[in-house]
Parts: C-alpha cells; sequence; structure tokens
C-alpha cells in the first residue's frame, strides 16, 4: 500500500492537543478524573484530528518552503492558491464561486466567532440543531447572543430535520442567524439536495442569514456525494461558506481556512476587522495539499471505509443493542449505548476511568443526545480494535 494507515505514529512529546489537551478539555481539571489506565496507556479518540500522517507531497512542499529561511508576515498575493481551491472545488462539488468572495482565515472556529458578532446586534438570536459541535454554543455565547436549538429527529440511527419545529424557530424575528453544519457533526449525515433546498428556503424567507460549516465535505463514504449548500443558492448573498484542510489532510495545527462570504458589506467588514497575515507554512500546505492530495484522500477514504465496517460488524457481535449506522460522512461515529448505560452516568468520564480511552460523550455536544458516545475512527486498525474492546470489556463489566 502506497500510503501506510496502519503504521502507529508516536505523538508523545509534540504538544499534542490529544494526549494533552484532555485533561481541561473533558474534565475541566476535575478530580472526578483517576482512570485505571496510566496516561501512556490512555486511548485519545476524542478529538477530531488524525493519527494519520499528512500527505507526503504536503510534507516535502513544507520542507522546500522551510529550507526559503524566511518565516517573515506573508499573507497569500499568489492568485493561484484561490484558483487552486476553486480547481478542488468544482471537481469534487462541481460548484464554481467568485474567488473575490474568498478570504482565509485562522480556522473555522475563529471564524465562526468573528462572523456572529458581525451579523448580528446585540438583541438577536442565534438557531442551531442539536445535537451541535459545541462551539457553535460558544460562540454564540461568545457574541453575547441568545441561542435557539431545534432537535433533530432520530430514528434507528439515522437523523433527519424537523422542519416543521426548525421553521417555527426560525419565525422569530429575533433569530437573526442560524450555523449550520453539512456534513453533520457528530451523526455524519450529508444532507441530500432536496433537504438543504427546503432549510434554505425557510432560512432566506425568514431573512435568517446561514453560515454553513461544511469542514467535513471531503471524507466522504466512497460513492457519496456533497453538495454545498450555496451552490443551491447561486443569487443570494446570505450563505456563508467556511471550508477548510484541516481535516481532509489532518492540517489542523496550521490554522488555516477558506471561507467564501457573497456578501459585499459583510466581507469588507471581515477584512477591516481581520489581522491580514496568514502563516507561510500554512499557506503552501493549503495549496499543496489541493493541488496534488488526491491520490492520498482517496486511500483515505477507503481505509476509513474498512474501519467503520469494521466498527459495525463489532458492535453487532459484542454490544448488539447499540444502535450505530455508518455515517455518510466525517470519521466520527455517534453510537448510540443508551442500552446499556445509566441516563445520568458522564460517559466521558467513565469510559476514560474504566477504559482508558478518551472520547465525547453526550453532554459534549449541546442537547439531544442522551446516551451517545462520539468516536474517532480516523487511527490504525490495530488502536482502533484496542479501544472497542476496552469500550465493551467496561460495559459488560457493568452487569
Amino acid at each position: 500500500m502506497k500510503y501506510n494507515f496502519d503504521e502507529v505514529i508516536d505523538r508523545r512529546n509534540t504538544n499534542a492537543m490529544s494526549l494533552g489537551g484532555y485533561r481541561n478539555y473533558l474534565f475541566g481539571g476535575s478530580d472526578e478524573f483517576d482512570s485505571d489506565y496510566s496516561d501512556d496507556e490512555l486511548i485519545p479518540m476524542w478529538i477530531a484530528d488524525m493519527e494519520f500522517a499528512s500527505p507526503p507531497e504536503v510534507i516535502e512542499a513544507i520542507k522546500e518552503r522551510a529550507d526559503h529561511g524566511i518565516f517573515g508576515y506573508s499573507q497569500i498575493f499568489d492568485p493561484n492558491y484561490f484558483k487552486t481551491f476553486l480547481n478542488w472545488s468544482k471537481h469534487y462539488y462541481d460548484w464554481e464561486f467568485d474567488t473575490q468572495h474568498m478570504v482565509t482565515s485562522h480556522g473555522v472556529i475563529p471564524a465562526l466567532f468573528a462572523l456572529v458578532k458581525y451579523i448580528c446586534a446585540a438583541d438577536e438570536k442565534v438557531l442551531i440543531m442539536t445535537p451541535s459541535y459545541a462551539f457553535f454554543k460558544l460562540a454564540t455565547e461568545g457574541g453575547g447572543l441568545e441561542l435557539v436549538t431545534s432537535n433533530l429527529r432520530y430514528g434507528d440511527g439515522h437523523c433527519t430535520i424537523d422542519f416543521e419545529d426548525f421553521r417555527s424557530k426560525a419565525e422569530d424575528e429575533k433569530v437573526r442567524l442560524t450555523i449550520f453544519c453539512n456534513p453533520h457533526n457528530p451523526t455524519g449525515r450529508v444532507w441530500s439536495s432536496d433537504e438543504l433546498r427546503q432549510f434554505g428556503e425557510i432560512c432566506l424567507e425568514n431573512n435568517v442569514m446561514i453560515i454553513s460549516d461544511e469542514i467535513h465535505c471531503d471524507l466522504l463514504r466512497t460513492g457519496k456525494k456533497f453538495t454545498p449548500l450555496a451552490k443551491l443558492f447561486p443569487e443570494s448573498d446570505q450563505i456563508i461558506t467556511c471550508m477548510a484542510p484541516s481535516k481532509t489532510f489532518n492540517m489542523a495545527g496550521f490554522m488555516i481556512a477558506n471561507i467564501i462570504i457573497p456578501n459585499n458589506e459583510l466581507r469588507s467588514q471581515w477584512k477591516k476587522s481581520q489581522i491580514p497575515i496568514d502563516n507561510p507554512l500554512s499557506i503552501v500546505a493549503a495549496q499543496t495539499a489541493y493541488a496534488k492530495g488526491h491520490e492520498w484522500l482517496e486511500a483515505l477514504q477507503e481505509y476509513l471505509d474498512d474501519n467503520f465496517a469494521f466498527l459495525k460488524n463489532y458492535l453487532s457481535q459484542h454490544l448488539p443493542k447499540a444502535i450505530f449506522n455508518i455515517p455518510e460522512a466525517t470519521y466520527l461515529a455517534w453510537i448510540d449505548i443508551g442500552a446499556y448505560m445509566s441516563s445520568e452516568e458522564n460517559l466521558t468520564l467513565f469510559f476514560a476511568n474504566k477504559a482508558g480511552v478518551l472520547l465525547e460523550g453526550d453532554t459534549m455536544f449541546v442537547a439531544n443526545g442522551a446516551g451517545h458516545i462520539r468516536l474517532n475512527l480516523a487511527c490504525p486498525r490495530k488502536r482502533l480494535e484496542i479501544g472497542l474492546h476496552r469500550i465493551t470489556r467496561a460495559i459488560h463489566e457493568l452487569a
């Protein structure tokens, strides 16, 4: 195999969040974290980065840029950066946009925090669908705004949008913005064109601007197709699209994202308010990934497909009451283990203490996730197998 995704790469002493940041992020320094496993024995399956090396073409390009020796203030002036990302978008999503509408950010999360403040007045509200990526809530609270939630519907491990409820919330004249997630985190749904049209029409009819977080859009199961929301509403300037190479190519630490803002007034405010500096290594890494990362991404998708198939088979054998469907996208598994666990149990804390597996439980996703855990499957299969064995053993020991 050209790319060895089975390789276990030691991330100790690299300041990796997955190994060094879990105590504060997952437990807030709580003394309830008292694992039966040592730090070296813990298996991180929580934060959404990968245990795989980035594409070799990206690594070589970074080395070549580093050899230049100067890392001064930088900004993207070369139009080929924007052209390269546009070509990627046309190739994978059949979507073209005006590159004059594209800006870069130090990540999708920083973009969310800034845009919420630019878009909403002090007395306005932000609408999200739950379960939700926690930073949608944090960005809303960071702007001093009220959060409104609409629960997704579950059915046999599959989730859908409750359009009646969502519409009723969007009709509130104080709801100015919705933060949307496509593909959805944590469930992995790739919303269909029909769902996207209905969602977009509700928002636009009610003067609700949309930030569409599409950071997982490249991480599809084989044979699945992704449609950017803005592609379906080419005449609207009320949809902001957020994409990045960070999830796709395991480059989150470079802190670079592509934000498409078609609204002239909002884009002008962005440019006036944001610090116009990009990391010179990040620029090279991102452009190279979009230009030369196709083959690596295809191999990654195949490996992730196999990891999900492994998980599905493992659960059917060892935790048959768990509810799980292979997601249409992402490398994240959203598993309902409510049949085995008390609703009062802190699932993140339980599995850290009793299984030595760091994962994110239901309380990490705002609301509507009772009994669920989210597992990051972007890891070598052997590590996945060990993690699942520990999780299963900890559950069975409760009986």
